[in-house]
């Protein structure tokens, strides 16, 4: 049974910066393993923001590149989240994502097409 517990989420004022954390267990996230971030505001559809291949490639959305870091660390079986030079557009919540990559069509990269779902971790950033 696949389970996503992401953690670190806070409240921060603008400018600072903040690590989000997400333990997997029930999958190896150093194998053929898709990861991905997605983050949801009040009343905005859930958007990808970054996603990580089995081979390590990354992928980002325009509104957080340069400024968050997709990476896993395989010791501790997470996927890892930095976050810096937050603004209050960076406000929402935060899901973890993970899906077996497929042979035919590889990762679902920054789409919603992910098997497991973590619940959510909130981030708000203060003017």
């Amino acid at each position: 049974q696949v389970q996503l517990v992401e953690f670190g989420g806070a409240s921060v004022q603008a400018g600072g910066s903040l690590r989000l954390s997400c333990a997997a267990s029930g999958v190896n996230v150093g194998l053929r393993v898709c990861l991905a971030w997605f983050r949801q505001a009040p009343g905005k559809e859930r958007e990808g923001i970054a996603a990580i291949d089995s081979d390590g490639s990354t992928d980002y959305a325009d509104s957080v590149k340069g400024r968050f870091t997709i990476s896993k660390d395989t010791a501790k079986n997470n996927i890892d989240l930095q976050m810096t030079d937050l603004t209050a557009d960076d406000t929402a919540m935060y899901y973890c994502a993970a899906a077996s990559r497929s042979i035919w069509s590889g990762c679902p990269g920054r789409r919603p097409s992910y098997t497991y779902w973590g619940r959510g971790t909130q981030v708000t950033v203060s003017a």
